[in-house]
């Protein structure tokens, strides 16, 4: 992940199990808050007011994370649809990748209960903030 987007979290007592390591649910968690300080820092925007809800989600594990590790999660986009995004996210400590996760998410409109095309002021920063995307062509596009 080049020019990389990174979010310290802190890990909690209640994130940890009966084996002394984090819960593999509060995984989704951590995406959750990495994905929410991505999409204010990169669009400026206020998260509770942003329309998007999560299609796919998948999570790969290394090795546990515990109560004395200092987590980092990098995010970044990797692909960019006309309704639709995928970020990718690694877990690390001291540098090292633990976990990684990928996330599939959809702007939504909450009254058509669908998706809906995603915003120039959503795309341009997206696009400009992660260097190298290729967007999918937008309908009726002629591309």
């Amino acid at each position: 992940m080049s020019d990389e987007f990174t979010l310290s979290i802190p890990v909690r007592f209640r994130d940890i199990d009966r084996l002394n390591h984090v819960n593999n649910a509060v995984y989704s968690t951590y995406l959750e808050e990495a994905r929410f300080a991505y999409l204010e820092s990169v669009l400026d925007v206020d998260v509770t007011e942003f329309e998007l809800v999560i299609v796919n989600l998948e999570l790969s594990f290394a090795r546990p994370i515990s109560l004395d590790d200092d987590l980092e999660v990098a995010v970044s986009v990797t692909d960019l649809g006309e309704t639709s995004w995928t970020m990718e996210y690694e877990f690390r400590v001291d540098g090292t990748v633990v976990a990684t996760g990928e996330t599939t998410n959809v702007h939504f409109d909450p009254e058509t209960e669908r998706p809906k095309p995603l915003p120039a002021e959503i795309r341009e920063p997206l696009l400009e903030r992660e260097s190298g995307l290729e967007p999918e062509p937008l309908e009726g596009s002629g591309s």
